[in-house]
């Protein structure tokens, strides 16, 4: 069986890592699989990249012009919806001839259109859709928060302006054409992300099903805490918090919560804060520093995974008040190295964190909830405890070949259906 995975950037983002991670996992697996993208970033020889050329980037400035102008020359909302209006035809090219299944993940931002995508599905090949966001079943948002016109039609999106040009409802119903008639397979990492897709009607008539992302964790695994916070310069006497996104001041991830819970525990638990510090890795790290009531050590954004295995060994647990996400790889990985995670509970979160059994899982948007978490967490090392139960259960959802094993098995369903 041949698989050619489809994702616009190769490392870069979330669910790059994540397809990245999955194409090791089926290529350990008995599986022949390729990535395809846009963004090459290494010389691995599985993965190929798109012709280059200038006018990569003129498609990507093309799609931002285009709904800057639809949404009255204002850049809100401006990189949470794509448009798919400029992309590049991969049909013709011969790893997409050779394979066998198409698996597209995130394939947005000038990457390709909805032209292109019709191209695929017109291929006659079957198409897997792993949806990192909404914006498969959506009109055109990644996330749809308090709006649930997905569940009907899409139309007059509240994240652009109103204009002449209905942007969501055109795309919403050249999307719901596009699948009609073919075969799709559409995958959440999340069952929360599943539940979401199975309420659109895009979905209707597909299967829709449930795999988490994978986890080398040969790579993620538990190791000495005293020799990897002498790595990485960090305190030997304090107990360590980790917050880690790739731009630390994205509302989304709910850096004002942290800040919140740090202070209820500075004035609350003056004992336990006294011995607390916080490790912030990731863009803007620098900006936020002064803002927090407790000690910061700021971390550069890390691409190699050894190293970034090697902070999470460095702290006691890991922190992450993201108000809306689907399977957070950082969750994985930190499980998986024996650290213990707090979050809220919104999205494929509490399906990850299982509550107070190998971490802490608080009320949405509750900074004081959030803050007993980690208290709890923490106090009579129990994180321990709750670290080699996380290491546990990584091992059992997220390792390389349990993920592949269960992607098989959606692969063969799709070309038993497609004949």
């Amino acid at each position: 069986m041949r698989v050619l995975i489809v994702n616009t950037a190769e490392r870069t983002g979330g669910a790059a890592i994540a397809a990245n991670r999955l194409l090791h996992a089926l290529n350990h697996n008995g599986v022949e699989a390729r990535m395809l993208v846009r963004d090459r970033k290494t010389d691995d020889d599985t993965v190929v990249s798109i012709p280059q050329s200038w006018r990569l980037k003129s498609k990507f400035l093309w799609e931002r012009g285009v709904i800057w102008l639809a949404n009255g020359l204002n850049k809100r909302s401006i990189f949470q919806i794509d448009i798919a209006n400029a992309g590049t035809d991969i049909t013709k090219m011969d790893d997409f001839i050779q394979a066998d299944v198409i698996h597209l993940h995130w394939i947005n931002q000038g990457f390709l259109s909805m032209a292109d995508l019709e191209r695929i599905f017109n291929s006659g090949k079957p198409v897997v859709i792993t949806m990192h966001d909404q914006w498969h079943f959506t009109g055109v948002c990644h996330y749809s928060g308090k709006c649930g016109k997905y569940r009907t039609q899409c139309s007059h999106c509240p994240m652009l302006k109103r204009s002449v040009i209905d942007l969501a409802r055109r795309i919403f119903d050249r999307k719901r054409a596009m699948y009609k008639d073919h075969n799709v397979s559409f995958v959440g990492c999340s069952r929360w992300m599943a539940d979401l897709a199975r309420m659109s009607p895009l979905t209707s008539g597909h299967t829709v099903v449930n795999v988490p992302n994978a986890i080398d964790t040969n790579v993620f695994t538990p190791a000495d805490k005293m020799e990897a916070r002498k790595r990485h310069n960090l305190p030997v006497d304090k107990q360590l918090l980790l917050f880690g996104a790739q731009r630390i001041t994205d509302k989304r991830k709910g850096f004002r919560y942290l800040k919140e819970a740090c202070g209820h525990l500075v004035h609350n638990r003056p004992e336990m804060s006294d011995k607390l510090g916080v490790v912030v890795l990731g863009g803007d790290a620098e900006k936020v520093k002064s803002t927090l009531p407790l000690p910061v050590y700021t971390v550069d954004y890390m691409s190699n995974e050894a190293e970034i295995a090697s902070l999470y060994n460095a702290v006691d647990l890991f922190v992450t008040p993201s108000l809306q996400d689907n399977l957070p790889n950082t969750i994985v990985e930190a499980m998986s190295c024996g650290t213990p995670c707090v979050g809220f509970d919104v999205g494929g979160i509490p399906e990850m964190i299982n509550h107070q059994q190998d971490g802490y899982v608080a009320r949405y948007r509750d900074s004081i909830d959030f803050a007993i978490g980690i208290a709890w967490c923490l106090e009579d090392g129990r994180h321990e405890t709750l670290g080699a139960a996380a290491r546990t259960a990584a091992l059992a959802t997220y390792s390389e070949s349990a993920v592949a094993h269960r992607y098989q098995e959606v692969y063969q369903s799709a070309i038993t259906k497609n004949h």
